[in-house]
């Protein structure tokens, strides 16, 4: 690892935190619910893409450092724009305000919705190679 590989994990992550942040502002100002939307579609959307992503261009566990574009697009960008810490945070908030039911689909629903989209990411991506 070096300077390079910091620079790209640092710019992408930081774009794809910016990019998650915008997009939590505008569901929020569309969408007035308790149910946490914004985290939920960006955890599933990002699971595609970082599926998608990994297979189309054959990125092995071995690969997941050190090549340029892994390290901006999967390691930075991709993984800012994702965020496992918000759903834990949602889940003990609903939890705290007496929502335990709502947490618990929550939680258990973004995980088994990730892993499905994670899945069709990828055989959309073997499909097209």
């Amino acid at each position: 690892m070096g300077g390079a590989d910091l620079i790209l994990a640092s710019l992408g992550g930081g774009i794809g935190s910016l990019v998650r942040w915008l997009v939590g502002v505008a569901i929020g100002k569309w969408y007035g619910g308790t149910f946490p939307l914004s985290t939920f579609l960006l955890n599933i959307s990002g699971a595609f893409l970082i599926a998608f992503f990994a297979v189309f261009l054959d990125f092995g566990w071995a690969e997941r450092f050190g090549h340029p574009f892994n390290t901006f697009v999967l390691t930075g960008v991709l993984a800012g724009y994702t965020t496992f810490s918000a759903l834990a945070l949602d889940t003990t908030k609903l939890i705290h305000s007496q929502k335990a039911s709502l947490a618990l689909k929550y939680l258990f629903g973004t995980i088994t919705l990730a892993f499905i989209a994670a899945l069709l990411g990828s055989a959309l991506a073997s499909r097209m190679i």
